[in-house]
């Protein structure tokens, strides 16, 4: 699959996002960019077969709750699409909680891996893992008596 995935899929996306991760309502312009380039980044390591899934599930997730709800899913509201989501990733059938998980580790991927984010949050993860804190001085080292 060539070129760009969300733009084919971008309000579903947005919606899914809304729902997973509520502070990306709050999004500007830039804020969006940011996270679809991230998402986008990460898709184009995927085999075209799962991304050509990954679209297929976002659109019949974009119209499935016209028979339940009578309008598509990125026109719900929070607690609609919620419930939605909730039951597909609940669902009996595998290909719909893989499509689900799918779209919500995408999001958290976008969201979470934005520097401002982690700053936000107070993420600090090192390259150097754990033995990091030990030697950043945030935990300094303690001198152990053998």
């Amino acid at each position: 699959m060539s070129g760009l995935v969300l733009p084919q899929i971008r309000a579903t996306f947005r919606a899914v996002a809304a729902t997973v991760v509520p502070e990306t309502a709050a999004l500007d312009a830039d804020g969006w960019a940011r996270l679809e380039a991230e998402v986008e980044r990460a898709l184009r390591s995927r085999p075209e077969r799962m991304v050509r899934q990954l679209v297929l599930f976002a659109r019949v997730l974009e119209v499935a709750s016209l028979f339940t709800d009578r309008t598509r899913f990125s026109r719900l509201v929070p607690a609609a699409r919620h419930r939605v989501l909730k039951s597909l990733e609940l669902s009996r059938l595998v290909l719909l909680r893989r499509g689900v998980w799918g779209l919500r580790t995408l999001v958290l991927l976008g969201y979470y891996t934005q520097a401002e984010v982690q700053s936000r949050i107070g993420y600090r993860a090192h390259v150097d893992g754990w033995s990091a804190r030990r030697t950043s001085g945030e935990h300094a080292a303690t001198p152990t008596d053998n």
